[in-house]
């Protein structure tokens, strides 16, 4: 049997290349081969930190009965879903459709052109094996009603309309996503809705940007007090199983953890307070710590096991805290951190949590570096390491943000080495591959949300930075979004026009995990048309958002991204040029109190500035094109470094001051 995965740079594959299955990557090798055994093909696709993708390794692909079954009966394709988003996207379309849920691990049955005719997802070891032989005698037995069932599924969702398109959205229509989302807030817990609860990242951005405090502020400080964060090493878990954020699901994913980083920086600029410093602080440490790889991106995720238990390295008991603080500082700890003898998880362990601050902060700082100091003993979850575009685009928003609002220069410089590694490492002329590894790019082709949210981060990183050159990359990347991803009603597809074909071109605008592709895309053309002055990237953006009128009244919360660009671009958005010598200190002020500015969408372009004539107030003409739009005619005051604010390219008188460009920011 070959070993079919061991040169895969997905550590999810790897961890399957010894199985006793027969498995195959997915590509056209695997269809030929299914058809010219005449067998199905099962698709099972999953990811590395996915807890059930282990329990169903270890009960099935690690059997040697079971393994004989499939490579007996099917030719067997494993997807990592973190690799391919267009293939996990299909088919979770089509188990969804057929099943009325889905997850993962996700297994389909198709034909061998790789039309479903059934889905399904985790199913224990004696009711796979059975599911085994059902679908192979189904298979020899009762061929053209398999046949028949995988083209009506193909049918069925190739029929499916797409999401109908509205206005741009207006106030009005904001209005009505605030008010569908309290109808589903929880004032009690925070969050939205009931059991598991997934951090509303994107919902978030929208409610702080729109100044809606109440619901942002609880649920922010609801997860950061609970046990969905890690109290000792930072850092947010995927979800929360139950509805109060107290045991998570334990994976932690650096899309979460990315998106919320951001969140609770523009928290602490909309008056958080020292809680969203702090956490905002600790996660930004986090991934630094534990994501970043040598070659400077950011791995994708930690597993939720550890010694093959869940939650294993994160769960106490009262006597492992006396044990490792001593029977005083361990009764104060299990009293502060909530460790019960019952417990809050499983086996009398307990998810540690921080429901209120401590008034003895320095015995505090030393209980939790004495535990976290203990927890490094034990053994470590395993880490998927691969590098994904979109996700360090992510990240790269996140880490410039923060650095530049708290002053840490060490954040800006990760954001910039992670840049470094897109620019040199996943782009290739105008396109851009998905995912590389040890500094290896892999083989997919980017999607949307790479496109996207690599963009995204580019511009906050040139915002941050001043340097052009990620100006220039994000709008190469953008421009082959407009040519290769629009579609004929103003959105965009997830996939590109010359991308491998599907049985299906997936395409969904709805927030999930992540931003959609295409309201990310709305917001990295939103921005870089205002420092562009672009109009075509400014009206593809709003074209993009035509979807979200649709959705605000009903369904916000599979909206949030949208309805957060869309609150930029009702606010202008608005433009800050700041020009002055980069090393007087009056620059890098009034740099840094444009970054502060809690505005919806803002964006900033920083230059060297030319002088502005003292007798007409005119800029002089620069002795250059200036790059971006927004700086062109923008100079000194008379020897002074100034700030401009606009919008849509109209600008105020500029000022010199600190003091004054505060007025204007919040002038409004």
């Amino acid at each position: 049997m070959m070993n079919r995965l061991k040169d895969a740079t997905s550590p999810y594959l790897l961890q399957h290349a010894d199985n006793p299955v027969d498995w195959h990557p997915w590509g056209e090798e695997a269809f030929a081969e299914a058809r010219r055994r005449d067998v199905p093909l099962l698709i099972s696709v999953g990811y590395s930190a996915c807890h059930w993708c282990h329990v169903m390794a270890h009960e099935s692909f690690e059997d040697a009965e079971t393994a004989r079954l499939m490579n007996e009966h099917f030719v067997n394709i494993k997807v990592d879903r973190e690799e391919r988003p267009d293939v996990d996207a299909v088919y979770m379309g089509a188990t969804q459709a057929m099943t009325h849920q889905g997850g993962w691990p996700m297994t389909v049955f198709a034909t061998p052109d790789g039309h479903p005719f059934y889905c399904g997802t985790y199913f224990p070891r004696p009711h796979f094996q059975r599911l085994l032989t059902e679908v192979h005698n189904v298979w020899t037995g009762d061929r053209e009603s398999v046949l028949k069932q995988g083209a009506k599924v193909v049918e069925a969702l190739n029929t499916h309309t797409t999401l109908p398109s509205g206005p741009l959205p207006g106030e009005e229509t904001l209005r009505q996503a605030v008010h569908n989302l309290r109808e589903s807030f929880d004032a009690a817990s925070g969050g939205f809705g009931g059991a598991p609860k997934f951090p509303p990242s994107m919902v978030l951005e929208f409610l702080l940007r729109s100044g809606e405090r109440e619901m942002s502020g609880k649920t922010l400080d609801a997860m950061a007090r609970g046990g969905m964060y890690d109290q000792l090493g930072g850092g947010f878990a995927r979800y929360s199983v139950d509805a109060r954020w107290v045991v998570p699901h334990f994976e932690k994913m650096l899309y979460d953890n990315a998106l919320l980083l951001r969140v609770y920086t523009h928290w602490w600029k909309a008056g958080g307070g020292e809680l969203a410093r702090r956490i905002a602080l600790e996660t930004a440490d986090w991934l630094l710590r534990e994501l970043r790889t040598p070659e400077g991106g950011f791995a994708s995720a930690l597993d939720a096991d550890s010694e093959g238990v869940e939650g294993k390295f994160y769960v106490w008991t009262p006597g492992e805290l006396r044990e490792v603080l001593g029977e005083d500082d361990g009764r104060w700890a299990a009293g502060l951190f909530e460790v019960t003898p019952t417990g809050t998880f499983e086996h009398g362990t307990s998810v540690l949590q921080l429901l209120r601050d401590p008034e003895d902060q320095a015995r505090y700082a030393d209980v939790r570096a004495r535990l976290l100091a203990a927890r490094e003993l034990r053994v470590r979850p395993g880490r998927d390491d691969k590098v994904v575009a979109s996700w360090n685009g992510l990240a790269i928003a996140a880490l410039a943000e923060t650095g530049a609002v708290f002053e840490r220069p060490d954040l800006v410089a990760a954001a910039t080495a992670a840049a470094e590694l897109m620019a040199a490492t996943h782009v290739r002329g105008d396109r851009l591959l998905r995912t590389s590894r040890d500094g290896r790019p892999g083989k997919n082709a980017g999607v949307l949300e790479d496109y996207a949210n690599l963009a995204e981060g580019l511009i906050s990183l040139y915002g941050v930075t001043g340097e052009p050159r990620w100006l220039r990359l994000a709008g190469t990347l953008l421009d082959t979004v407009l040519a290769r991803f629009s579609d004929d009603d103003g959105g965009f597809y997830d996939t590109a026009d010359d991308a491998e074909r599907l049985f299906q071109r997936p395409q969904d605008p709805t927030d999930n995990a992540t931003p959609s592709g295409q309201y990310a895309a709305a917001g990295a053309l939103l921005s870089y048309g205002a420092l562009t002055g672009s109009t075509r990237h400014r009206e593809a953006a709003q074209a993009a958002l035509g979807t979200v009128s649709v959705l605000a009244a009903g369904h916000a919360r599979f909206a949030g991204w949208g309805l957060a660009v869309a609150r930029a671009a009702l606010s202008g958005p608005v433009e800050v040029a700041v020009v002055g010598p980069a090393d007087d200190p009056r620059t890098a002020a009034l740099h840094r109190e444009a970054l502060l500015a809690d505005v919806p969408g803002l964006v900033v372009a920083l230059g060297r500035g030319d002088t502005v004539d003292r007798g007409t107030g005119d800029a002089l003409v620069p002795r250059e094109a200036a790059f971006p739009a927004l700086l062109e005619g923008r100079g000194l005051v008379g020897e002074a470094p100034a700030a401009y604010v606009c919008r849509g390219f109209t600008c105020r008188m500029p000022v010199t001051t600190v003091e004054e460009l505060r007025a204007e920011l919040t002038a409004g």
